[in-house]
């Protein structure tokens, strides 16, 4: 525990992307192109509030392409695991679009569409690159869990893109905010709801109900879900009013209790030796040290690494710079130990172990907030709520 204490307390701002006024807008998730073991990633992409999605040299944040063709906000953006060349987004549009990012084009490469009046709130694609889904909001008594085959030519093409191959629709009664696949097993998906519900499914079964592996009740509106664990059996999710719970799947199978945490709200049980922590971002599962992370912060931008052990959160860190306004995502690189993370400031921030920003630069950057601010509607994280 000591050597990853002292690995995210010397994380410290090594560069930030760079912006003009006109083009300031709030970053609202970030992914990082996938490559092989040993490997750093070098491209990193962002959705952004104006619905757009740019892709930036992960080393120097320098833009190396801007693909603008959804006409709703965007609700999430995943590079393939197994291609260096294509990158999806999901939108509120009701489609799902491929871009390929090694082409001068900025045309859409291939656009899923859903069906009549579906809104895309989250999605995710498959690890092997053969399925993608999406969850959709709740109109008048139906909410949709929508899947595609991502492969090319594959199928019914249609003048507004690719037809879906089906959906789920009984497992879930109000918004899908989350879709997220297993990390291995492409065919394992887990989707959370405002509903309360984390299910985990398997989609090699023909019929929903079959397919149905597991339903977890974290009793408010989830906001984040994720895999955890050596085997990868555990899931967890965060909720829109800051609580956190973990399961083992595992457990599904003998008498053991299948909650490992139920934190109804990590702001009143989390206890910091200074500051305050406002919100949870998300967590992932760190290999080497076999720990869950939870990354949450506070209004102004400051970032806090936490635990999960012994049935609850404990403080890991606090990173010593900062954003100047609320994190809206994160990307951790296990190969170089580096951190990406992005929000309301319109600033993409790398974080390394012990590097040091240029001054000018950063002097110029913190004082960009004020300006997006005045720009932009807030969006708050509390979106979806329940009322």
């Amino acid at each position: 525990m000591a050597d990853i204490e002292t690995c995210f307390n010397n994380l410290c701002i090594a560069k930030r992307s760079t912006h003009t006024t006109e083009d300031l807008t709030y970053l609202l998730d970030i992914d990082c192109l996938k490559v092989p073991t040993g490997q750093s990633s070098q491209l990193v992409a962002v959705s952004c509030s104006n619905h757009c999605v740019r892709v930036y040299n992960k080393q120097t944040l320098t833009l190396v392409q801007q693909f603008q063709g959804h006409t709703a906000p965007i609700s999430g953006i995943r590079f393939a695991q197994t291609s260096e060349q294509l990158l999806f987004s999901a939108s509120c549009d009701g489609t799902v679009k491929c871009w390929d990012v090694r082409s001068p084009c900025t045309d859409a490469a291939q656009t899923y569409k859903g069906y009549p009046n579906n809104v895309f709130i989250s999605f995710d694609i498959s690890c092997n690159d053969l399925i993608i889904c999406a969850g959709t909001e709740k109109v008048k008594e139906d909410t949709f869990m929508v899947f595609w085959d991502a492969r090319s030519g594959t199928n019914a093409i249609s003048p507004g893109g690719r037809e879906p191959l089906g959906v789920y629709s009984e497992t879930h009664n109000d918004d899908i905010t989350q879709v997220r696949f297993h990390p291995s097993n492409p065919n394992k998906v887990a989707s959370g709801s405002t509903d309360g519900l984390v299910n985990i499914f398997d989609i090699s079964q023909e019929v929903e109900d079959d397919a149905l592996l597991a339903t977890c009740n974290s009793d408010s509106s989830v906001s984040f879900v994720g895999w955890s664990g050596r085997e990868l059996e555990q899931i967890f999710c965060m909720t829109h009013d800051e609580g956190f719970y973990l399961w083992d799947l595992a457990h599904l199978h003998n008498d053991e209790p299948i909650t490992l945490v139920k934190i109804h709200d990590a702001r009143e049980s989390l206890k910091l030796a200074s500051g305050n922590l406002d919100y949870l971002i998300g967590g992932f599962y760190h290999e080497n040290a076999e720990k869950l992370l939870v990354l949450g912060g506070t209004q102004s931008g400051k970032l806090h690494i936490l635990n999960c052990d012994a049935g609850s959160l404990a403080h890991l860190c606090t990173l010593r710079d900062r954003h100047s306004a609320v994190v809206r995502a994160f990307h951790w690189d296990s190969e170089d130990h580096s951190l990406l993370t992005c929000g309301e400031d319109a600033q993409l921030i790398l974080w390394k172990p012990d590097a040091t920003e240029l001054t000018a630069e950063k002097k110029t950057l913190m004082k960009l907030p004020s300006d997006v601010h005045r720009k932009m509607r807030v969006h708050h994280k509390n979106a979806y709520k329940n009322k």
